[in-house]
């Protein structure tokens, strides 16, 4: 029988046989372990891309702790400064109080000498009013007193004169 360009006879069958036999035998041989080959080669890659998204995830959190310690660090470099910059204004305060009562010490001083120096030269000018009043009175009086008078009239002239307040 015999139609068209295929024979339907023993030999056909039998290359029909040997080509599935040859079929079965590669699939066994050559596909199998390919398949089993890719497969494993797909599992690798998608492990890797398992892990690599694994590490993102745990790069994301260490980013995310990075950051937060350094917010953590910025906000307490910032307690710092504020509390040197408080310390830095109480530290001038006491200067400045210190300065003060330094300036207020010294312009004690020097009115106290002042005072004194007033004082002196009151004691002098009571002194040569003094040496004056005794020529005057020797003048006016003309005649000699004794010492004892002498020293009691000086007294009694620079005790009024004493009382006397000056004016300048």
């Amino acid at each position: 029988m015999q139609q068209g360009l295929i024979e339907f006879n023993a030999a056909f069958v039998i290359q029909i046989i040997n080509a599935l036999l040859l079929f079965g035998a590669l699939t066994f041989i050559l596909f199998k372990p390919v398949t089993k080959l890719l497969n494993k080669r797909t599992e690798g890659i998608q492990s890797s891309i398992d892990e690599a998204e694994v590490k993102l995830s745990e790069a994301d959190k260490l980013k995310a702790e990075y950051e937060e310690q350094l917010r953590d660090i910025k906000n307490e470099r910032n307690a710092i400064i504020g509390k040197a910059t408080e310390r830095a204004e109480i530290e001038g305060n006491k200067i400045v109080a210190a300065a003060r009562e330094n300036a207020e010490e010294i312009l004690e001083k020097a009115k106290l000498q002042i005072e004194g120096d007033k004082q002196r030269m009151l004691e002098e000018v009571k002194t040569e009013i003094s040496s004056l009043v005794i020529a005057v009175a020797s003048k006016v009086i003309e005649k000699e007193l004794d010492e004892i008078s002498h020293q009691n009239m000086i007294q009694q002239f620079i005790d009024e004169v004493g009382d006397v307040q000056w004016e300048n």
